[in-house]
């Protein structure tokens, strides 16, 4: 369950330019010639797809049990720290003004 996770796409997604580019670069043949240089990212990429590391084991084991809103429970506890630090002090300014 992926609560608040959606992006929305980019304007030069929507008109299409990135499209025309990639196109385009495949057409040049830009694309082949810089294959070589991605060797590395693809590999581990490969290697990683064989082992299974993005199945949903591997990823429980890393990220741990997703729960539904995940984001929002983590920013609340943020929020939650900096009211109690900040309400601390303002709770001591209210009930003791001269210390």
């Amino acid at each position: 369950m992926k609560l608040f996770r959606h992006r929305r796409p980019s304007l030069k997604t929507v008109l299409g330019v990135t499209k025309a580019k990639k196109r385009l670069k495949k057409e040049l043949g830009i694309t082949a010639l810089l294959k070589p240089v991605r060797w590395w990212g693809s590999a581990k990429r490969t290697a990683k797809r064989r082992i299974g590391y993005e199945s949903t084991p591997w990823r429980i084991a890393r990220n741990g049990v997703p729960r539904p809103g995940g984001c929002l429970v983590s920013f609340l506890t943020f929020f939650a720290g900096i009211l109690g630090l900040f309400g601390i002090a303002m709770l001591a300014s209210i009930f003791c003004p001269m210390a």
